[in-house]
């Protein structure tokens, strides 16, 4: 059996393995595929297709994971074989990346109001210098002392409505399944089982979204249930979008959540990657 993975992410964004790591860990584990796919960003695939030429037989797709607005919820896309290095999709992730920055300076300032001594300098540092998520601001605050752990930092302070919480300026879902196809990728709609929609709020979201050219739906995902994968296997047939899946991998920022496997028992069907394969290259 070829052990897949179309979801994982890296410290390029708010994960804890380097790309290098990542890669290594996915030949070790004896995964076949493998798709990078960090929040807004890009920057950890050429680290990551470098260190994969030590692996031949590992097969790695180059992607990222937009956040979307669509129904005043934060909906997230993954993007699979993009081209990071198409012009127009270029110049709109660095467009996300300014308004991230713009987002996180407004955080820090809100947080020094409430009396944490805390710097831009500081997130900077903790993240590593690559697009930073509220994971970061979380571990900051951790290492400060300002929060036990992650969750306590999301439960009082940088949760929706919390002290130090700004809203994202972030695309539209229409805008960001133009940004994915611009860059030449598939789009597709992420963990979709997340977002607390109920049964017609999410054929709504379907519909949608195969409207506006998204390709697929994430079907086999780390916290599904079996009547979960067959709900979205069924809105996947239902509205032509093509299955997907992956564990969501962040390393040690989701806790027993493993690369290729999920919570154990995570298997993304190889008739997935194929099908995918056949709809971006014919």
């Amino acid at each position: 059996m070829n052990r897949i993975d179309l979801h994982t992410h890296t410290t390029a964004s708010d994960g804890t393995f380097t790309p290098s790591e990542l890669i290594e860990k996915a030949y070790n584990i004896g995964l076949k595929t493998i798709a990078v796919t960090d929040h807004d960003t890009t920057e950890g695939l050429d680290e990551a297709l470098e260190k994969s030429k030590e692996y031949p037989s590992l097969e790695v797709i180059q992607g990222t994971e937009l956040s979307s607005l669509y129904k005043n919820r934060e909906i997230h896309i993954v993007g699979l074989f993009v081209d990071k290095d198409n012009s127009e999709f270029k110049s709109g992730l660095e467009s996300l990346k300014e308004k991230r920055t713009a987002r996180n300076v407004k955080m820090i300032n809100k947080l020094k109001g409430i009396g944490f001594d805390l710097s831009y300098d500081d997130l900077v540092s903790v993240s590593g210098g690559k697009v930073i998520t509220r994971a970061h601001f979380a571990r900051l605050l951790q290492e400060k002392g300002y929060a036990r752990d992650k969750k306590e930092a999301f439960d009082k302070y940088i949760g929706a409505g919390k002290p130090g919480y700004i809203k994202r300026d972030v695309l539209t879902a229409e805008k960001a399944i133009a940004l994915i196809k611009k860059g030449g990728g598939l789009a597709v709609i992420a963990h979709p089982l997340m977002y607390g929609f109920n049964q017609k709020e999410l054929e709504d979201m379907a519909t949608d979204f195969a409207f506006w050219g998204a390709d697929g739906i994430e079907c086999y995902y780390s916290t599904h249930s079996y009547s979960d994968t067959v709900l979205a296997l069924s809105l996947a047939e239902t509205y032509g979008l093509l299955p997907s899946g992956g564990s969501d991998f962040h390393g040690e920022n989701k806790p027993g959540l493993n690369l290729g496997s999920g919570y154990g028992d995570l298997i993304v069907p190889q008739k997935t990657l194929d099908n995918l394969k056949v709809k971006k290259y014919g």
